[in-house]
């Protein structure tokens, strides 16, 4: 008389619990790689463990003074190829100043960058601190070399707003 009715269901299903079983372990796939690349990985050497992300280390940099000098202090940040950065910029004087090095930029990858309750994802090239402000830039430099910093506002590289940022190569 042919199949019996639960025999012919289970037929017709077995297509679809093959499917479904490809989708889990591609689920799973991209569930691994969302922690991967979110910063947390695997340790080598150590089944099953997890490792934290790569260390942060935190530099600061004043853009002016407190009595209105137009500097960066330090006026030189060293930096290492590879390794993860907070670039913490605070803007003591009473106005406005620009932290601009397209170059420098150009040659890292960007977290984040975090002012004021807002978080800026993507390329950055120049930031503007209003007085008074703080902005955290988090990144890792890819590119080593000697990069020119300056302060864009009209008269204030003249007047020595300037630095220089140096990327070196990973040891």
């Amino acid at each position: 008389m042919g199949q019996p009715i639960m025999g012919r269901h289970q037929s017709r299903l077995q297509p679809l619990r093959s499917l479904l079983g490809m989708f889990l372990v591609l689920l799973l796939g991209m569930l691994a790689g969302l922690l991967v690349d979110g910063g947390w990985a695997l340790a080598a050497g150590q089944s099953g463990a997890i490792a934290p992300p790569a260390a942060v280390e935190t530099v600061t940099l004043h853009l002016g003074t407190a009595t209105g000098n137009l500097r960066f202090e330090p006026d030189q940040l060293q930096f290492t190829a590879g390794q993860r950065y907070r670039l913490v910029l605070d803007n003591p004087s009473p106005e406005k100043h620009y932290f601009t090095a397209k170059d420098f930029a150009d040659g890292l990858w960007t977290q984040k960058v975090q002012a004021g309750g807002v978080e800026v994802k993507g390329a950055i090239h120049e930031l503007e601190l209003k007085p008074g402000a703080i902005a955290e830039w988090v990144f890792v430099p890819e590119r080593p070399g000697t990069y020119e910093l300056h302060c864009s506002i009209a008269g204030h590289a003249e007047a020595g707003m300037v630095g220089q940022l140096v990327v070196a190569e990973a040891v």
